[in-house]
């Protein structure tokens, strides 16, 4: 399989790009590959399968894009193409180009090219069973199976999505920057919160489904809870500023948003320290203490936001000021969360440390 570089990163990608509203698909892939990779050949117009990644715009904001996929089977590399002095490209045995990749359906789509091995591999996957099956101890290895106890994947997820709050909150900070890329910023929090809540549905699935959590299943319900709620105001600060259609932001909402970036780099710092709390406990209350620190401050600029907002607009603008009276409150609310992140971390390192 041949593969190229990207030109921002310098990582292993196949040719893509948007598609020219006058081709279709399968052309635009076929374009993209003789641009991006000198190569031309026979191309299906049925795509082999489609994935997803995020693509860095120049506003700073990190989108999703969906990729659809089409083989293509080389019959010529060109010497000369139009990209050729920005990109690398170079043919990988198919197992290192799934490996090489950085997405993983991506690298499912690759290694789809090569049934037998995958055929192998699943066989490999079942050997246990089929051991067990072939030995008459069938029903009662699943039966023990079943009752071993299950610690579940907490700590993992914990993580993923404190990252996708600390994300959801560098978005929320270029939103009230200002600026024309405004409508990207807006997509990228409504994206990260969709991530968000994908990994809070895990987390109660995996409660419902382990034997043994790490600590009380109150308190893991909580704590991810309290971090979606985080992400949940910025969606909500995002879709009130695209409701309004504010372009221009007060010092104080821009100090605030920036209150949050810090506060979502505090949780995300403090997510794998509950792996051991024992160990960690007397930094994770440092970091709990900062976060409660950050919602006083918080406070404080919310109040000179309003005074700021009635001074200018109170008398001459009153819909201008209803309208940033409303913002201040999801930006306030996103600070409130971040602190109940720190009660519910504090709670734990007073019940296991």
């Amino acid at each position: 399989m041949l593969l190229v570089t990207s030109r921002g990163t310098g990582r292993w990608v196949i040719p893509k790009g948007n598609i020219d509203p006058r081709l279709s698909p399968h052309a635009a892939a076929a374009m993209e590959a003789r641009e991006e990779a000198g190569v031309i050949g026979a191309l299906s117009p049925v795509p082999l399968g489609s994935y997803r990644y995020r693509k860095r715009r120049g506003s700073g904001a990190s989108l999703m894009a969906d990729v659809e996929v089409f083989p293509l089977a080389v019959s010529e590399e060109l010497d000369s193409w139009k990209e050729q002095g920005e990109r690398e490209r170079r043919w990988f045995p198919l197992a290192r180009a799934a490996d090489v990749v950085d997405e993983p359906d991506l690298r499912d789509l690759i290694r789809s090219f090569a049934p037998a091995d995958f055929r192998a591999a699943i066989r490999r996957g079942h050997q246990a069973g089929m051991v067990a099956k072939d030995s008459g101890w069938g029903s009662m290895f699943g039966w023990f199976q079943r009752l071993l106890p299950r610690t579940g994947n907490f700590f993992e997820l914990f993580e993923a999505h404190a990252a996708a709050v600390q994300a959801g909150a560098e978005a929320t900070a270029r939103l009230f920057a200002g600026g024309p890329a405004a409508a990207e910023h807006i997509r990228e929090i409504s994206e990260r919160e969709h991530d968000a809540d994908d990994i809070t549905r895990e987390v109660l699935v995996t409660v419902r489904k382990t034997f043994l959590t790490p600590f009380d299943r109150g308190a893991i319900t909580a704590l991810i809870g309290a971090l979606d709620d985080t992400i949940d105001e910025m969606q909500a600060a995002a879709a009130a500023v695209d409701l309004y259609g504010l372009d221009d932001f007060a010092p104080e909402m821009r100090d605030m948003a920036a209150l949050a970036v810090d506060a979502a780099r505090l949780a995300a710092e403090a997510m794998p320290l509950l792996r051991d709390i024992t160990r960690n406990g007397g930094r994770l209350h440092e970091l709990t203490e900062r976060l409660i620190r950050i919602e006083g401050h918080a406070d404080e600029v919310h109040a000179a936001g309003l005074k700021r907002a009635l001074r200018d607009h109170g008398a001459t603008d009153t819909l201008r000021f209803v309208t940033e009276r409303e913002i201040y409150k999801h930006l306030e609310r996103i600070i409130d969360a971040f602190e109940d992140v720190a009660d519910e971390i504090d709670g734990i390192v007073i019940d296991h440390a």
